[in-house]
């Protein structure tokens, strides 16, 4: 096979400035049109971070983004490897600054990196990421292309404003991997990179000295990371990568590549890493992920996960995981000072995120679950389906029983298995240790009634003692 093609010219249209290079004053710059650039908008949000290059360059980064310059629109990428079946809630500021850029008329893309999956990403890492089977990447990239599809449709559907919006497309670096051979893509590829300047990198420095050392397939990650922005640039016009904050090692490398290649600049954008209250970041490795798969996070759990946060962060959170205008976040914040007893910044915050993840059924599914849960609302439980019982209560049993005529209070509790036999069982419905739908129980020999006991979609929720909970459903009713 012939070795892949490096065209040193780019497809994308580059509009250059005479005089000396650019130098990036974000935030205090203004647009040709007069009103704030897109990048000092989300600047001053926190949601971009760093921008590389800042100065040295033909063109400044925030005349690409000017309506009012040939440069109109850009394409900006941002890639996820799909270590895991489901992206979590690091990933998201990620997605939001592509949708940021969507929502300003520019391309975006959403790269899946099954490719560079199977090597491992070492970045911000002490140890080698465990090796996946190809058939298990490939699975996890199915699902994260169906995770990211839902998030674009739900970011069309429930946040439109009314603008013309540019594309949004998933791609896998697979499609141009799988069609090279090693030794053709090494002479092509290797020839352009420096060992010294790979060798720099603070993630590689970082695992060079760790005890368990750096693999090849990890050294190499950067390389394919710079590879899939040069294809991006030459087949899509791509000229910014968007990335976490420990993600600019390997932009680096990819500005360097291309311009080695074809002289011309790209850019890189960083957004902040999410971190817990003790400063770990969020993540599958850190083992304390919250995932955007309803599977693995429902949409109660990922809700409360954001109604839980803290009043020194949740304005900060506002800004950076919601497109809330600036003013009417300072509008809920006056509020919260008036009122803090009632949480508004947070419950609004967990019900932005939750309506882009899951949808407008998914909040609606997370507040059922709160007012089940926290509210003690039989109204909540009685239109619960079974898949959100099973959600809210993950530790629960789970039972079907038929209905017989006289099935009483004492027969319901241990046919599911909920107490003991003999007078001990008998004794936890007498002394009040027994609730049906979050009402106490204290007669064992009470006939189920169907609309008290049993709720309108044929559940019931047997509760014993503060923690145990047991759902029944109910045939032949």
């Amino acid at each position: 096979m012939a070795a892949p093609m490096l065209r040193c010219f780019s497809r994308g249209r580059w509009f250059r400035i005479p005089g000396p290079p650019g130098v990036l004053l974000l935030g205090l710059r203004e647009s040709h049109s007069g009103a704030q650039g897109l990048l000092a908008v989300q600047k001053a949000r926190g949601l971009f971070k760093e921008f590389f290059p800042e100065r040295g360059t033909n063109i400044d980064l925030p005349e690409l983004f000017d309506r009012g310059t040939g440069n109109f629109p850009q394409t900006v990428y941002c890639g996820f490897d799909p270590t895991a079946d489901s992206l979590h809630v690091g990933h998201l500021l990620a997605l939001l600054g592509l949708f940021h850029f969507q929502r300003a008329g520019h391309n975006v893309i959403a790269l899946v990196g099954d490719a560079t999956a199977r090597l491992g990403d070492p970045s911000g890492r002490t140890k080698e990421r465990e090796a996946l089977e190809p058939e298990r990447v490939r699975s996890n990239a199915r699902a994260l292309r169906q995770g990211l599809e839902a998030m674009v449709a739900n970011h069309q559907q429930l946040f439109a404003n009314g603008r013309t919006w540019g594309s949004f497309t998933v791609l896998d670096n697979s499609a141009w991997y799988q069609k090279q051979h090693l030794v053709d893509f090494l002479a092509a590829v290797g020839g352009q990179f420096r060992m010294g300047t790979l060798l720099s990198r603070q993630s590689v420095q970082t695992r060079l000295r760790s005890p368990e050392g750096m693999s090849l397939a990890e050294f190499l990650y950067q390389v394919l990371q710079a590879y899939d922005f040069y294809y991006l640039f030459q087949h899509y016009g791509c000229r910014v990568q968007l990335g976490g904050s420990d993600q600019l090692g390997n932009i680096l490398s990819g500005y360097e590549f291309i311009h080695k290649l074809t002289g011309e600049d790209v850019f890189g954008i960083t957004v902040p890493l999410i971190t817990s209250t003790t400063g770990a970041k969020l993540g599958k490795s850190a083992g304390n992920a919250v995932w955007l798969n309803r599977d693995k996070t429902s949409p109660f759990e990922l809700y409360q996960f954001f109604v839980r946060q803290q009043d020194d962060l949740v304005e900060r959170y506002l800004k950076l995981f919601t497109f809330l205008p600036l003013p009417e976040i300072d509008h809920i914040m006056q509020l919260h000072d008036k009122e803090p007893e009632k949480r508004g910044p947070q419950k609004r915050l967990a019900a932005e995120v939750t309506k882009l993840v899951h949808g407008q059924e998914g909040l609606d599914s997370a507040k059922r679950c709160t007012q089940a849960l926290y509210h003690s609302s039989t109204d909540a439980l009685e239109v619960m389906s079974d898949q959100e019982l099973k959600e809210l209560f993950k530790e629960a049993s789970f039972s079907e029983l038929v209905l017989d005529p006289g099935t009483s209070v004492l027969d319901t509790c241990r046919k599911a298995n909920a107490i003991p036999d003999g007078p001990r069982g008998y004794r936890m419905i007498t002394e009040g240790g027994v609730s049906i739908n979050h009402r106490q129980v204290t007669n064992p020999e009470t006939v189920l009634v169907v609309g008290q006991h049993i709720l309108k979609n044929g559940l019931s929720l047997l509760k014993i003692g503060k923690r145990n909970f047991y759902i029944i459903k109910w045939l032949q009713l």
